[in-house]
């Protein structure tokens, strides 16, 4: 079950490409399927078929955003959780060959637009959590477990 938690910026994201797809691109391209229905027959009208599908896709995005904005729960900065991770922290980890790994802990509806981001429900992030800097971290993943060290923990304020 995916924990239905939510930065404010990545509220404030979903709640941006609701309203453009309400009210920009929903109305731009039911526009184009009024001018194609305009044409004729449409069993044989790709520009018909090809909006229409779009149509739906927006429409199916439309309800996902509306449900996930109702549901998630936004978690503010507070200043409780400097010194250690929680969700919402910028964390720096190394592991013991030296590669350096920045990420974001968010919710699982905001890693698909960045790299940074990690999923609460991640092994990583949750070996991570309420730990402090200069912490050493197991994180039990698919390959087996793999240590890091905590470098430095961060928060947007």
């Amino acid at each position: 079950m995916k924990t239905k938690l939510i930065t404010p910026a990545g509220f404030q994201a979903l709640k941006d490409e609701l309203d453009h797809l309400w009210r920009v691109y929903r109305p731009e391209i039911t526009k184009k399927v009024t001018w194609a229905a305009s044409l004729g027959d449409r069993s044989e009208n790709a520009d018909y078929k090809e909006n229409k599908r779009i149509l739906r896709q927006i429409d199916s995005r439309v309800r996902f955003l509306s449900k996930c904005i109702e549901e998630l729960k936004v978690v503010p900065y507070s200043a409780q959780q400097e010194g250690k991770v929680f969700f919402g922290a910028y964390v720096e980890v190394e592991n013991e060959d030296g590669d350096m790994k920045l990420f974001h802990i968010v919710g699982p509806e905001e890693i698909y637009n960045n790299q940074q981001n990690i999923s609460i429900d991640s092994p990583m992030a949750r070996a991570l959590l309420s730990k402090e800097e200069g912490d050493d971290i197991l994180v039990h993943t698919p390959n087996g477990p793999q240590e890091w060290y905590l470098n430095r923990i961060r928060y947007e304020k």
